[in-house]
C-alpha cells in the first residue's frame, strides 16, 4: 500500500498526464489512489481545483464516510461517492475520471443499449483481454444529478472484467489494482471511445 504522501504524488502525476491530453477541462473530473484498505481511506482531488496545476494540499485524504482527515479548507470532489462505492466493491487502488469529447459521443450514441461493445481491436488486450476475436462491453449508464444514485448505478454495472463504466453526456470512470494500471485502462477507453466514433461517422458516411 502506498503511503499518504506517495499516494498524493500519484494523483497529482495522474492529473498532470490527463490535463496534457485534454481530458479534465475547466476543472472537472476526479482523480483517487488508496492508501489503506481496512479501513478504507483513500487521497482525492478537491473541488474546483485546476487539475494541471495540482498542489499536495489540493488532493484531501479521506475515509468511507468521505470525511476528510487533517485540517483543510478544502471540500473533497462531489463525485466523492462514485469512487468510494467502486472501491468497496472492487478494492481497487486507483480510479480516474475524465470528461472527453468522445467518450461523450459513445455515450449518447450507445446509451439506450445501455452499453457499447468493441471487438476485434488490439487495444482491448489492455483492458485484459487476449483471446483472439476478443470483444468488451462496457457499461453505460445514466447521468443522475443525486450523486449517491450514481454511485449506486456506477458501482452496480460495473464489470471485474471491464475496468470501466461510461456515464452518459458526462464522462468515464476507470480503475485498476495500481494507479499505472488505471492510467492504462484509461488510456485504452479513450482510445476505443475514438475510434468507434470515427467508425461510426465514416460507416454513416458510407466510406467504410
Amino acid at each position: 500500500m502506498p503511503t499518504f504522501h506517495e499516494a498524493r504524488t500519484s494523483v497529482i502525476e495522474l492529473a498532470q498526464f490527463a490535463a496534457s491530453r485534454g481530458w479534465l477541462p475547466a476543472t472537472s473530473g476526479n482523480l483517487s489512489v488508496r492508501v489503506t484498505e481496512e479501513p478504507l481511506t483513500f487521497v482525492i482531488t478537491r473541488s474546483g481545483a485546476d487539475k494541471s496545476r495540482l498542489r499536495p494540499e489540493d488532493v484531501l485524504l479521506l475515509d468511507a464516510q468521505m470525511q476528510v482527515q487533517g485540517e483543510t479548507l478544502y471540500k473533497p470532489s462531489a463525485e466523492t461517492t462514485v469512487h468510494v462505492a467502486l472501491y468497496e466493491k472492487f478494492g481497487c487502488g486507483s480510479i480516474l475520471h475524465v470528461h472527453t469529447v468522445y467518450n461523450n459521443l459513445v455515450s449518447e450514441l450507445y446509451a439506450e443499449r445501455g452499453f457499447v461493445e468493441i471487438g476485434g481491436h488490439e487495444l482491448v488486450k489492455a483492458l485484459g483481454h487476449w483471446e483472439e476475436d476478443a470483444a468488451v462491453r462496457i457499461p453505460i449508464v445514466p447521468n443522475w444529478a443525486d450523486l449517491h444514485r450514481l454511485g449506486s448505478a456506477v458501482a452496480d454495472a460495473a464489470l471485474a472484467d471491464v475496468p470501466a463504466v461510461l456515464v452518459r453526456a458526462h464522462g468515464v470512470y476507470a480503475w485498476g489494482d495500481t494507479p499505472d494500471d488505471a492510467r492504462r485502462h484509461l488510456e485504452a477507453v479513450e482510445f476505443l471511445c475514438e475510434y468507434v466514433y470515427k467508425l461510426h461517422v465514416a460507416r454513416v458516411a458510407g466510406a467504410v
